[in-house]
């Protein structure tokens, strides 16, 4: 009866593994309405176990068919999710350094090396001059195949820095500045544009272009519009709301540290 207490080492990594993989899939979800139906499907399949258990011939082969039955449904469903986390696998550089960053979740306590204050006010500075900009924060997915498109720097982040690339007479001021570790590494960088039908009209390829990397990846972005020097900050394809600067410097300080 109690045979299933006796753990063995591969009991202990099994149990290791679907802990990160069930992390990492909450860490996709989570904000998003995707969660919610992935709690039902969590909730039908606990269900099913029960009614198997309880040897509930009927109920049990209803659940059961429901669930293998609606695999392609689910890939249809999640599949801006499923192609963010394969991405998140395919980019992943297991250097010392970014592994553990991979595995930080693990630490009870979590300190962000990112200057969000000093992201904060260029994009206010900016946002009083109405210079369009585009900044993006990398978080655990590496973003070196975006990197690659654009001009490589190693300059620590600093307000007269990123102020100055994104002049508009500055031959930087296209495309997109990428943030790792707080320092700049890269600018002119193209990124995926977003082809929702959900984005307003009045929204431009900046933004658009915000949205598309944040639904491939875990990154953060801050836009700065050209037009009405509006400031967005998106993240899992959407635009968070705030109702203050100091709420937006506070929600991106916590989105750095989970």
């Amino acid at each position: 009866m109690l045979d299933f207490i006796n753990f063995s080492f591969l009991d202990v990594l099994d149990i290791f593994l679907v802990a990160i993989l069930l992390y990492y899939i909450y860490k996709l979800l989570k904000g998003t309405v995707a969660i919610n139906i992935f709690i039902g499907i969590a909730f039908i399949f606990i269900i099913w176990k029960v009614t198997q258990a309880l040897k509930m011939e009927m109920l049990s082969g209803i659940l059961g068919y429901l669930l293998s039955g609606g695999v392609i449904a689910l890939i249809i469903v999640f599949q801006q999710e499923i192609r963010k986390f394969l991405l998140m696998i395919g980019t992943t550089n297991f250097s010392k350094r970014s592994f553990f960053k991979q595995l930080r979740f693990l630490h009870s306590e979590i300190h962000t090396e990112t200057d969000v204050t000093t992201l904060i006010n260029t994009s206010v500075n900016l946002s009083k001059t109405k210079t369009g900009a585009l900044i993006v924060i990398e978080r655990t997915n590496n973003l070196d195949f975006l990197i690659n498109t654009g001009d490589k720097m190693n300059a620590l982040v600093n307000e007269a820095i990123l102020e100055s690339i994104f002049y508009k007479n500055s031959p930087l001021h296209d495309g997109a500045t990428i943030i790792r570790d707080n320092y700049i590494v890269a600018t002119r960088v193209i990124l995926p544009v977003s082809n929702s039908t959900k984005i307003p009209a009045r929204f431009g390829l900046r933004h658009r272009a915000g949205i598309g990397v944040t639904e491939k990846t875990d990154a953060l972005c801050i836009v700065v519009s050209e037009e009405t020097g509006e400031i967005s900050y998106i993240k899992d394809g959407e635009f968070i709301l705030y109702d203050t600067i100091e709420k937006l410097t506070e929600k991106l300080r916590e989105d750095l540290t989970e």
